[in-house]
């Protein structure tokens, strides 16, 4: 099947790759009275074909949690060069925190949401006791030292495929509580504000507040409240009343979204 006649349909379909801060927006979904980061995407395709505009995203962010490559699809009436669909739409963004570094035309059935086989979160710890400046509203800051080794032993528990009812929101509308945790790793880094702990993580699809879950709950490993043990325990007791302490959302990122037919392929998905 030639290239052409895969793209030959009324409106193209256009992949986008989204980096954005939360911290302004109640999450990515739209929302009617508050701002929200497929709005302000959204208000910018209007800009450039005036008009109503529905785009897809490969996972709906929450208030506060920021990304490194968000993937989102669009479909436009005109067959837009793509560093040129960037490029307007990051200058209708402004001043908004959100940027289009990439895009790419895709096929008619690709989709950010159900053609996505993976999804990668990092999330940042900094431990210092004064204020962080420069990485304020960017990393969940605790004023004590954590053990690294302590919380790695513990995560282990939650590696693999397992009903994760404990750390999955009230409100989760997820079908089913079981999915498979394919990487939970904690690396140690010396950041420009200090000494932090980075959290990578990467599975097919993740519930509602599953990774701040995870990381409330192993900081409380770390701090030593509670021994690794506890959370295998916590694990298995199916019972949100077992979860830690949901940690805030401003130290997590999307940082990367997998497919089979990658639309960009070249983008760095960072890695524990």
């Amino acid at each position: 099947m030639s290239r052409n006649f895969r793209y030959a349909r009324a409106m193209p379909r256009f992949a986008l790759l989204v980096e954005y801060h939360g911290a302004p927006f109640a999450g990515w979904q739209r929302q009617a009275d508050q701002p929200s980061v497929q709005g302000a995407i959204e208000a910018a395709l209007a800009k450039l074909e005036p008009g109503e505009h529905t785009i897809a995203a490969a996972g709906r962010t929450d208030a506060g949690v920021h990304a490194l490559a968000q993937v989102a699809h669009c479909d436009l009436k005109k067959d837009w060069d793509p560093f040129r669909l960037s490029e307007a739409l990051n200058y209708h963004l402004k001043p908004s925190p959100v940027a289009i570094t990439r895009a790419a035309r895709v096929d008619d059935d690709w989709h950010a949401r159900f053609s996505a086989h993976e999804r990668r979160y990092v999330f940042r710890l900094l431990m210092r006791r004064a204020p962080a400046t420069h990485d304020a509203g960017l990393v969940w800051q605790i004023s004590h030292q954590l053990d690294a080794d302590a919380m790695r032993e513990a995560a282990q528990h939650l590696i693999g495929l397992h009903d994760f009812t404990t750390f999955r929101s009230s409100i989760c509308q997820a079908a089913s509580p079981v999915k498979t945790l394919d990487e939970l790793t904690i690396t140690e880094v010396d950041g420009w504000s200090g000494r932090e702990l980075r959290f990578f993580l990467r599975a097919r699809s993740f519930l509602h507040n599953q990774v701040r879950s995870f990381v409330g709950t192993l900081e409380r490993v770390g701090a030593g409240a509670w021994a690794p043990d506890r959370v295998r325990d916590a694990l298995e007791a199916c019972d949100r009343a077992a979860c830690g302490p949901v940690c805030p959302p401003q130290g997590l990122y999307l940082a990367g979204v997998g497919y089979e037919d990658d639309p960009f392929p070249a983008a760095s998905l960072p890695k524990g």
